[in-house]
């Protein structure tokens, strides 16, 4: 069973599998992995809430995330690593675990990350022994059906609301928009390409740098699209290739779901979503994905700082009983 909520929109959906139509499909970071919710999107009563039929399995796996001085030092050889081969930009993820309660609530937990972020696409599924909850507001791609016109964004850099932008993050972002404008124009239509200027986008209790892209293209283009922008160097670095090697090399667990993307299809639109500010949930354990664009210029405080505050977009919403 899955429970969503589009950005700017508070009607409760989910999808009634009475057919085979893929109404939403999860896919993974390396997209080895797909989780599908066939038949069409439905409106649920908000007034009933959820109910999510099934109960969160047991935390099988054994891991043991990184702590404060290994994180660190990792990303003291990450840096060299980007020095060395002159990277704009590699994106280094980690795992938090929280595992001090005895349950968790799933539907006050999912209520209360609705109501912190009413600009996100939010979710919260289970399904074949996978329990998934996020909410974040990266549109990967959306396409217009009757117009034909699609949209992304260029969303990089992260600070508390109240502090003001370095030129760590300023240079961070850039590349991003720089990928997304390329990867564009091999599909442009000889229509102009819409460019916003760049600005702040809230996200609870921190802040990115974002540059909204518009521009038609030919439908039968659309899957091409999403193959090139994925995984964006906002999730993954550049140049693509050699980043997501070291991702392999230095990150200690596979992402699963965690920046992969969401499909979501529509009457109007056919909508894609980056899958960040996520946890997967166990019945006794909490995995919260968190991650960061490291540069040159990075410190590695800082930027374990700005995972732990990114880790709690979704952790300081979870409801347990102790």
């Amino acid at each position: 069973m899955i429970y969503f909520k589009f950005p700017f929109d508070e009607k409760l959906y989910s999808t009634d599998g009475y057919s085979d139509k893929k109404a939403v499909l999860f896919k993974s970071f390396d997209q080895s992995e797909s989780i599908i919710f066939n038949g069409d999107m439905i409106e649920i009563n908000d007034k009933t809430g959820i109910f999510l039929g099934e109960s969160f399995v047991r935390d099988e796996t054994r891991f043991s995330p990184e702590n404060h001085e290994e994180y660190v030092k990792k990303l003291q050889k990450v840096i060299e690593v980007i020095k060395e081969n002159q990277l704009p930009k590699l994106v280094l993820s980690r795992r938090k675990i929280f595992r001090d309660f005895n349950e968790i609530n799933a539907k006050e937990s999912f209520r209360n990350l609705c109501e912190a972020y009413p600009n996100a696409f939010r979710y919260i599924f289970i399904k074949d022994g996978n329990s998934w909850m996020g909410a974040f507001s990266e549109v990967l791609g959306k396409f217009n059906k009757s117009t034909h016109e699609f949209e992304t964004m260029s969303l990089a850099g992260t600070i508390p609301i109240s502090e003001s932008w370095t030129d760590k993050e300023i240079e961070e972002q850039k590349p991003v928009s720089s990928y997304i404008r390329n990867v564009l124009q091999k599909f442009n239509t000889n229509a102009e390409i819409y460019e916003s200027e760049t600005y702040d986008h809230i996200s609870g209790n921190i802040k990115h740098l974002r540059t909204d892209f518009k521009l038609k293209i030919n439908p039968q283009d659309l899957d091409a699209i999403i193959e090139e922008l994925h995984p964006t160097p906002a999730v993954c670095g550049i140049p693509k290739d050699f980043c997501q090697e070291k991702i392999r090399q230095f990150e200690k667990f596979p992402r699963e779901l965690y920046a992969g993307f969401i499909r979501i299809e529509t009457d109007e639109f056919i909508q894609y979503f980056v899958n960040l500010r996520c946890a997967k949930l166990y019945s006794d354990s909490v995995h919260i994905f968190t991650g960061g664009g490291i540069t040159a210029q990075s410190n590695p405080e800082k930027e374990w700082i700005e995972t732990e505050l990114k880790s709690e977009a979704v952790l300081k919403n979870l409801v347990f009983s102790i």
